[in-house]
């Protein structure tokens, strides 16, 4: 079991801007000073920095590898760049994963992204091999459709699919939620935030520093911004009257949208 607020250390590996290991232990120090449990990383980021640090910080504080509930994912190729499902790279990522975090052993394994030319009937028996093998305590996808997800419950249950949710990235409402909830699978929303512009945390592209993704992204373009500067005055009014922070208020909106649902921001 976890708790409803996790963390997500996709940052780890440089997404938001330059980050090292001291800070990236100071944050997992204090991730457990606050009670989460619930970690969530990925080969691919960095790629490999995120696990890396993880993996030295439980090196350090060896008691912490029992306190958090891990997840981590494969099944993106760095280079060249792509999906690849197969057997064996699978199972390439997720031993290269246990070496970098320093375990023999994760809770929730996903498959980062679907690779469309093998059926996930197959993607999951693979995935069901390793749960049998103790590598893995469960299984887990990313930003799969609910038809998938049901062609792949009928393989072998399925714990959790992750998506993008906030209130302004609503994609999972068209069905999936239902899905989960018809299917007893945990949905795993990741960004609750949108990135930090949900928190207020800044304006547009140009407040953030260099190296960081989100300069690139459609959304904290100027233009764009502008328009959604509205829905965070909103958010701030919310705020103000519940006498909370609005990034407070916008994962306490994901987490009620379904009883299926935890968070990692």
């Amino acid at each position: 079991l976890v708790g409803e607020v996790g963390f997500g250390a996709m940052s780890f590996g440089g997404f938001f801007g330059p980050t090292d290991m001291a800070t990236s232990h100071r944050t997992l120090d204090q991730a457990l000073e606050l009670g989460v449990t619930h970690l969530d990383t990925a080969m691919i980021y960095g790629p490999h920095t995120s696990e890396e640090f993880i993996g030295a910080y439980f090196g350090k504080n060896p008691a912490a590898r029992k306190r958090f509930v891990i997840a981590t994912k494969g099944g993106i190729a760095i280079n060249p760049r792509g999906f690849d499902n197969s057997p064996a790279f699978l199972r390439d990522c997720l031993e290269g994963s246990l070496r970098r975090l320093g375990v023999d052993h994760v809770a929730l394994y996903y498959v980062h992204r679907r690779d469309h030319s093998l059926p996930i009937e197959e993607v999951t028996g693979v995935l069901a091999d390793l749960v049998r093998e103790g590598k893995i305590g469960a299984i887990g996808y990313s930003e799969i459709s609910p038809a998938s997800l049901e062609r792949a419950v009928k393989v072998h249950p399925v714990a959790a699919v992750q998506s993008e949710y906030s209130i302004w990235s609503r994609d999972p409402e068209q069905g999936m939620l239902a899905a989960c909830e018809q299917l007893g699978v945990t949905f795993v929303a990741y960004s609750p935030l949108g990135r930090g512009f949900l928190a207020a945390n800044f304006s547009s592209a140009t407040d953030l520093p260099e190296g960081d993704h989100r300069r690139t992204h459609p959304r904290f373009q100027p233009d764009a911004a502008v328009a959604n500067a509205a829905l965070v005055a909103a958010l701030r009014q919310i705020a103000a009257l519940l006498n909370a922070t609005p990034a407070q208020v916008a994962i306490a909106w994901v987490l009620a949208r379904s009883q299926r649902v935890v968070t990692i921001p």
